[in-house]
């Protein structure tokens, strides 16, 4: 019996996964969490064979979830289950500790068959993305562009591209206007970017470029 976690901040998502784990009989879900914070509490009182997380949270996730698991939790599986079906995005996650990661938009049966197999300690990566994260691994120059953003970054760049403001976006992901201040001077730098335009219209490009 896998004693599964669900992490994710949609109430809706949580319920379809509940549903759809309840008709396997080999795994159980032992808890759910809406964030990270909450995750980590229950971590603290539950026992758990898998973590299946979604790291786009408002508040503690991403990578700095992920590590903060993976330090108190050295022995737990980690399956990232996204929306982002970037290999950058992948790759980040799976180096901070991630041990396995998929997108949303694959079959229930897949995930399932993920969920299997990352709860024995085995690495899981989304078909359709492992041949572009193997060829990026293959790469022996150091990080550039979207490889060196960090996750949150990641993230704070999308909502800048959504038309969101950074009060906006500090309000979203519960964090101060510094902070939020601070990754979008650090992200404009990494990604060459010179004003807000720039940044806004790359964004834009790589938003409509994915499947939601």
């Amino acid at each position: 019996m896998i004693n599964l976690m669900i992490v994710d901040d949609h109430t809706i998502m949580r319920e379809g996964l509940k549903r759809l784990f309840e008709l396997d009989k080999d795994i159980h879900i032992a808890d759910e969490a809406a964030n990270g914070l909450q995750a980590l509490e229950r971590l603290r009182v539950k026992h758990v064979d898998l973590l299946l997380l979604d790291i786009s949270m408002p508040g503690l996730s991403g990578e700095a979830l992920i590590s903060r698991v993976v330090h108190q939790h050295p022995q737990l599986p980690i399956l990232v289950l996204s929306m982002h079906s970037d290999p950058h995005v992948a790759m980040r996650v799976l180096r901070s500790g991630a041990t396995g990661y998929m997108t949303k938009t694959q079959s229930p049966e897949t995930l399932i068959a993920a969920v299997k197999k990352v709860s024995t300690g085995a690495r899981y990566i989304d078909p359709e993305l492992l041949e572009q994260i193997a060829l990026n691994s293959l790469k022996q120059n150091p990080p550039s562009g979207l490889d060196s953003l960090t996750n949150r970054e990641f993230q704070i760049m999308r909502l800048l591209a959504d038309g969101l403001s950074v009060n906006q976006i500090a309000e979203q992901l519960m964090i101060s206007n510094k902070t939020v201040s601070t990754h979008k001077i650090n992200l404009m730098e990494k990604m060459g970017f010179s004003s807000n335009a720039d940044l806004i219209k790359f964004a834009s490009k790589l938003s409509t470029s994915e499947p939601d």
